[in-house]
Order: structure tokens, then C-alpha cells, then sequence
């Protein structure tokens, strides 16, 4: 047993249970001094490359360390704070305290991947042991390929070789962390880490969302047909959702879905412990088109880490010299929810408020900007990884790529989502649009999804002045697919070409 100090460097793992590089760390024998290292957030930074966290992650961020805090305190421990450059505070910790090993839970993001290999270098050339882990995903990248040995491109493949090859053990425990015996190591307090945001605009994100491994787990047991009552026992909810989900997750009105998203980005929950709790549960077969959305997030990290230049460049690289439009006024009224669509003005507007969106509204919020507007899918990316509180990279650029049909599993060129079609099939009575479209909500349903058709009569008994309390359309939809499908068919004619595979395994790679 070692019983020097061990540190183990958290990133997108920020939880106790299952975890892979806390549990091993603890079973050295030694103290264990978890450390977050903020990495200095300017934009251009190397360590974060170009997608420094936005607000609404930072927000998160913010909460979810605070909660951690409180569970290693609770224990006895507690969490390190630091803010600059990674190694040198990892070393400067080390020294510190003496610590011989440092353990962390490996990401596959182009940026990550390039800075745990700078800081894996410099610490084993200081004399210090170097442990990665495999903690966010059920299936390592590169242990997923086809049968030429190639990564996958497409989902439905990709997807049944990994249920093929998947054998998911039991979650870990949460360890006993032993602690140090001397002085407390320096940390900084947490508002150094100047997560909040500035004014606070972050008062919806307060009321939709309780950041932290306790709240992912409420929400896990929510949506399993569970919820821990004050004693500590379980108790059955009269109905469970994930048995429902797969008639239930495309009617954004309805709390259709999981919601799980940013506890899963951050790390207060593991996919392994989803994937088990439903196979307790009862429903690891009656829900598994709800499990299946964790095989499109494995996909997702599969495609960031072999062809890492995605997260800005397009799969199939003839989209490169696609036209898009420049288009200032149409990107700002798609920001701030004000297209003239309904069904996109209350996706947008559920998005600004609660940091958070409706995944099929995003599908349609997201053809709307490169369909109908032709704007580039990049400078929707953008937005949804300043606003969103799930802001993932590996999803964010699959979920934009295959609506702008340049990615991996793409849909075709020619889907156009019809923003009123989708609305009136989604959203029929139209609860979700006069939720988050309040000046709309006295229409009558026949035209809540397209009130520049609605009688004057209609409109003037509904308060509601076109160009005035609510938007004309921007663009006519009908015009602007025929202009998309024009602008997309020519590059069928373009040799397609993929962009250039990733890195290799990583060395030294503990499981």
C-alpha cells in the first residue's frame, strides 16, 4: 500500500460514487486530495482551445462544485480549488503535499485530449506516477471500430457493436477518503473562480434546475417511477415516465424526457449508473429507446475524439465551400426568439430562460437557422454552447452537423422541417407555444402555429398586433426551402471526403 498522498485532478466527474480515478486513488492506502483547476478561461487559451465554457456552464459549474465541496466535507475531506495553468498547479500541489501519484478520468475533446497529454508528461518527467481512467462513457473510443478497423460514421452500426461488446459492471461505491494529516493545502474560495455570472441573469436557471450529484440522482429516480421520500425510502410515483418516453419524448409540452443531459456532461452522474439503475428498474427493455439516447452520446464522443477538427470544420469537407449566408438580422432574431415561427420563438425562448431546450424543438430550431435562413451551422453551435446548460462539445457538433446534413449519420439535404407542420403535429393544442410565446396565447389552437393566417377578427380578439406585440414571419418558409434544396443539390456533385482521423489511445491507460 502507498501511503504517500495521492491526488486525483476532477474535471467532468464531479461526483463520489462511481468514480473510477477517486476509487482507485482511495485504494492506495494514502490521504486523497481532490483538486479542480479552473484553466484560465481568456478566449485563445490553450488548454480550452476555442470552447471556453459559456455562461450557462459556468453557472453550473459554479453550483456543482459547491455541492461536491459539501459532500467531501461531509466526509471529512474537502476540495481544492486552483485557477491557471494545469500542470503548474498540479505540480505546485504535489510539492506541496507531497503527493506521488495523481489519478484522473480521461475526456476526448481535442483540447482535453492535447492537454492531459502535457500535463501526463511534465508530471511523470517531476518524478510523479500518472493513472487515467475511463469514467464518462461505457465505451472507450477506440476500443469501437469497424471491421476494417476504421472509426464509425454511422450511428445504427456503431450502436450495435457496442451492445455487442458491452459488458457494464456494477457502479463503484463511494470510497472512504483518507485524509491528510498536516496543514490544509492552499484552495481558492469559490467565488475566485468568478463562475457567477455578472449582472445575475441566472434566475430561471435557479428554478428549473438543482445542480450536483444529490440532484442527478433525484432526477434519475424521477424519471424511473422513484423518489427518495424524507426517510431515506423509496417510494413508487403513480407513473414512469421512461416507460413512456418513446411516445412521449417529441411533445416538447409534456415532461416527456430525462433531463439528464447536464448531469451527464459534468459528471454527477455516470452513464454506467443510468444504464443499471433502468436494468433495476425493471426497464432496461421497456425503456430502451430512452437508452439508446446514451448510445448517440457514445456516438458522439466516438466521432470528436477520431475526427477532432469537427468541432469546427465539417465531416464531409465538400461542405466547406458551402454558401451560407451572411445573415446579422436573421441570426439575432433566431437568438432572441423572435423568427415570426412560433414553435422556434418558444424553443429559442425556453433556451434563453432555463438554459435548457425540447430535443425535438432543437432539431427544429436548428434547421430553421441553416435551412431556412441558411446561416452557418457553426454560428448556431456557438450559441447553444454560450446559453446551454448541457453545453457538451462531442454533442453540440453531432446534433448541429446532422441537421446541416455535413456530419457523421447526417440527415439528408432535403429534410427541411416545416416549422408550422412540426408545431401542429408536436404541439397541437399549442401548450408549449403559449408557455414560452405568451403574447400568442389567446389564439384559438387553429392558429396558434401560424397566427399571419388568422383572421383580423381573430387577432384583434387575441390582443395580438402582427409586426407589433408579435413578429411576421422573417422569411417564408416555403421560399426558403426551395432556395436551401438549390443551394444543397449542388454539392451532390462533390466527391465527398472525410476530414482527418484522431489521435491514438492514449499510453499508460489504466480501465
Amino acid at each position: 500500500m502507498n501511503s504517500s498522498p495521492t491526488i486525483v485532478w476532477l474535471r467532468q466527474d464531479l461526483r463520489l460514487a462511481d468514480n473510477p480515478a477517486l476509487h482507485a486513488a482511495a485504494q492506495l492506502g494514502g490521504p486523497v486530495v481532490p483538486v479542480y483547476v479552473l484553466a484560465a478561461n481568456e478566449k485563445g487559451n490553450g488548454e480550452e482551445g476555442d470552447w471556453v465554457p459559456g455562461g450557462a456552464s459556468r453557472w453550473w459549474l459554479h453550483h456543482s462544485l459547491a455541492r461536491l465541496d459539501g459532500s467531501l466535507r461531509r466526509r471529512r475531506s474537502g476540495l481544492v480549488l486552483r485557477r491557471g495553468d494545469s500542470l503548474a498547479e498540479i505540480l505546485d500541489l504535489a510539492r506541496a503535499i507531497g503527493a506521488g501519484a495523481v489519478h484522473w478520468n480521461r475526456r476526448y475533446e481535442p483540447a482535453a485530449v492535447a492537454r492531459e497529454q502535457s500535463v501526463a508528461d511534465g508530471l511523470r518527467r517531476a518524478g510523479i506516477e500518472v493513472t487515467t481512467h475511463c469514467g464518462s462513457l461505457l465505451a472507450e473510443p477506440w476500443d469501437v471500430s469497424t471491421k476494417a478497423g476504421d472509426p464509425y460514421r454511422v450511428f445504427t452500426p456503431f450502436w450495435r457493436t457496442c451492445l455487442a461488446q458491452l459488458e457494464i459492471a456494477a457502479p463503484l461505491p463511494v470510497p472512504r477518503l483518507p485524509r491528510l494529516s498536516g496543514p490544509v493545502p492552499a484552495s481558492l474560495d469559490l467565488d475566485g473562480l468568478d463562475l457567477l455570472p455578472r449582472p445575475d441573469w441566472a434566475g430561471g436557471l435557479r428554478r428549473h434546475w438543482e445542480p450536483g450529484e444529490a440532484g442527478a440522482r433525484q432526477q434519475l429516480e424521477r424519471f424511473l417511477g422513484s423518489a427518495e421520500g424524507t426517510d431515506g425510502q423509496t417510494v413508487s410515483s403513480k407513473t414512469v415516465p421512461a416507460e413512456a418516453y418513446e411516445g412521449r419524448r417529441d411533445l416538447p409540452a409534456e415532461p416527456g424526457t430525462a433531463r439528464l443531459s447536464p448531469h451527464l456532461h459534468f459528471g454527477e452522474l455516470s452513464p454506467r449508473q443510468v444504464w443499471r439503475a433502468a436494468k433495476e428498474a425493471g426497464l432496461d427493455t421497456t425503456a430502451e429507446p430512452w437508452l439508446r439516447q446514451l448510445g448517440w452520446r457514445e456516438f458522439a464522443h466516438h466521432l470528436i475524439y477520431h475526427f477532432p477538427e469537427t468541432a469546427a470544420k465539417p465531416l464531409r469537407a465538400e461542405f466547406a465551400a458551402f454558401p451560407w449566408r451572411d445573415d446579422p438580422a436573421g441570426l439575432r432574431a433566431w437568438q432572441r426568439g423572435r423568427t415570426g415561427y412560433p414553435i422556434v420563438d418558444a424553443g429559442m425562448r425556453q433556451l434563453w430562460h432555463t438554459g435548457w431546450m425540447h430535443n425535438r424543438v432543437r432539431m427544429l430550431t436548428a434547421s430553421f437557422l441553416v435551412k431556412d435562413l441558411l446561416v452557418s451551422w457553426q454560428e448556431g453551435a456557438r450559441w447553444f454552447w454560450d446559453t446551454l446548460v448541457d453545453a457538451d462539445l462531442a454533442n453540440n457538433t453531432l446534433g448541429w452537423q446532422w441537421t446541416a446534413g455535413c456530419g457523421a449519420d447526417a440527415a439528408p439535404y432535403f429534410r427541411v422541417f416545416n416549422p408550422v407542420s412540426q408545431g401542429e403535429r408536436y404541439d397541437a393544442a399549442g401548450a408549449y407555444v403559449r408557455r414560452w410565446v405568451p403574447e400568442l396565447a389567446p389564439l384559438p389552437d387553429r392558429w396558434i402555429h401560424r397566427p399571419w393566417e388568422a383572421p383580423a377578427g381573430a387577432l384583434t380578439d387575441a390582443g395580438v398586433n402582427l409586426g407589433n406585440t408579435y413578429p411576421r414571419p422573417i422569411v417564408d418558409h416555403r421560399q426558403a426551402r426551395e432556395r436551401a434544396l438549390a443551394s444543397f443539390a449542388k454539392l451532390r456533385q462533390t466527391p465527398a471526403r472525410a476530414a482527418e482521423s484522431g489521435p491514438a489511445p492514449p499510453p499508460s491507460s489504466a480501465n
